[in-house]
């Protein structure tokens, strides 16, 4: 803690004050003293303290009183009562509507001085824990989510209607990179200052053995190696958020529980039967088609329909080449600042290049590149041999759009049929496009599906 510390000495009695001064400024701390309460309050309004020590008794305003009127204007600071043995009751009284600690007399400078370092500190976590908040909302904010594509914004625009409704269900469907996790800790975030954690699980990355546990805790004593008790993924989303990501690689023997978890608002600890009442969000993410899963038998149908009341699906980059440039700026800005120095944008032929590639990796890809691109251009344009991309077939469109295209097919008549035709069509224009689906479907002015 800060040897620069400001505390605020509220009593009546000038000895006690110049005691207390005494022992705080021995300590490091910078200390001000005044005679009650109304001074104290003017105190406040001049000058900033981190911490308030004032005795209960005092002429005038009384602690309790004074007690009140910071929390109502100064909600965070740390506020320490001073009480005689007799009144032991009204200390506690006090701490229950806003006090922090109280101490009794005759006072114990070692006491003291750990009352007032254990406060401050608090504090101090405190703060960085709300400006860490502070800039968790503003880096995935709905305002830092802007797309020019129309499927995305039919996304963005339902996510943001079901922010409102705390407890609903929802299930996130797209591609990997497309940004599901940004998307959900979106909703949470614009679902109110009410809601606290957002907890993500990934349901792929841990081992099934240990997943049951990840999710609900256990007893001490569950299993082999359970030695202590553990709080698991659910009750640290209380309040808040709990965000499954890869639902469809959940394991099939972990579905029923989820499942209750989702109908009846509760569960049970791993080696317990004492209920727990859920009491947060459930937001859940994949890349896989569920309704194939179903048939497939990986996954159970009621869960499928349980998870799905409000689905949304993100588009892959490729579907909303319109946002790549919006998305570079965003990108370039954020390693701006991020690595202290002046960062070139893009060149016309670089942006092409990105323009025409098909994304495989999403926008998880886009920006890993761009970072890549950061550090080796030399700090002029970022140009097309800065980006780890070949040339796509892409052009391949361009290159015939004024040539005569003629073709030759031949078929025997038991062969010969529409989808032969088709196929070998759509044959010709991957060899002409070096394979690259995309551009085959833009040369053949026909849709990418048609190549699945």
């Amino acid at each position: 803690m800060s040897c620069a510390a400001r505390i605020l000495v509220v009593d009546d009695k000038q000895s006690f004050r110049f005691m207390i001064k005494g022992y705080l400024e021995d300590a490091g701390y910078q200390t001000t003293g005044v005679a009650g309460g109304t001074e104290a309050l003017a105190e406040l309004e001049r000058s900033s303290f981190d911490l308030v020590m004032s005795d209960m008794v005092m002429s005038g305003m009384d602690g309790m009183a004074l007690l009140h009127r910071v929390r109502s204007s100064h909600p965070q600071l740390p506020f320490v009562l001073v009480t005689a043995h007799g009144s032991v009751d009204s200390a506690v009284a006090a701490m229950k509507v806003g006090a922090d600690d109280y101490l009794l007399k005759p006072l114990n400078r070692e006491e003291l001085l750990v009352v007032i370092e254990r406060l401050l500190k608090l504090a101090h976590v405190r703060v960085s824990y709300e400006r860490m908040q502070d800039s968790e909302r503003e880096k995935f904010s709905f305002q830092n989510i802007t797309s020019n594509s129309p499927a995305m914004g039919k996304a963005l625009a339902a996510a943001l209607q079901v922010a409102a409704s705390l407890r609903t269900t929802v299930a996130i469907c797209g591609e990997s990179g497309v940004g599901k996790e940004v998307l959900a800790r979106a909703i949470h975030i614009a679902s109110g200052e009410n809601m606290t954690s957002f907890v993500a699980v990934n349901c792929a990355a841990i081992p099934e053995t240990l997943l049951e546990s990840e999710l609900f805790g256990h007893v001490k004593g569950a299993f082999t190696g359970a030695d202590h008790e553990r709080e698991g993924k659910c009750s640290r989303a209380q309040g808040g958020t709990l965000f499954l990501d890869e639902i469809g690689d959940m394991p099939l023997s972990l579905q029923p529980k989820l499942l209750r978890l989702l109908e009846e608002r509760v569960y049970e600890k791993v080696g317990s039967d004492r209920q727990v009442t859920a009491d947060f969000r459930i937001i859940t993410a994949t890349h896989r088609n569920l309704d194939e899963c179903c048939n497939q038998g990986t996954f159970r149908r009621d869960l499928y329909h349980r998870l799905n009341i409000f689905p949304i699906t993100i588009p892959p980059l490729r579907e909303r080449r319109e946002d790549i440039p919006q998305l570079a700026d965003h990108f370039l800005n954020n390693f701006r600042q991020h690595q202290g120095k002046l960062l070139p944008g893009l060149s016309q032929k670089a942006l092409d290049l990105m323009m025409a590639h098909d994304w495989p990796g999403n926008v998880r890809e886009l920006r890993n590149l761009l970072e890549y691109a950061t550090i080796v251009t030399n700090g002029d344009l970022i140009r097309p041999e800065h980006l780890r991309l070949q040339p796509s077939g892409g052009a391949c469109h361009e290159e015939l759009a004024n040539d005569r295209i003629s073709l030759t097919f031949n078929f025997s008549g038991e062969e010969f049929s529409l989808d032969a035709v088709n196929n070998q069509l759509m044959a010709w224009a991957l060899e002409k496009c070096d394979n690259n689906k995309s551009s085959a479907a833009r040369l053949l002015k026909a849709s990418r599906k048609l190549f699945y």
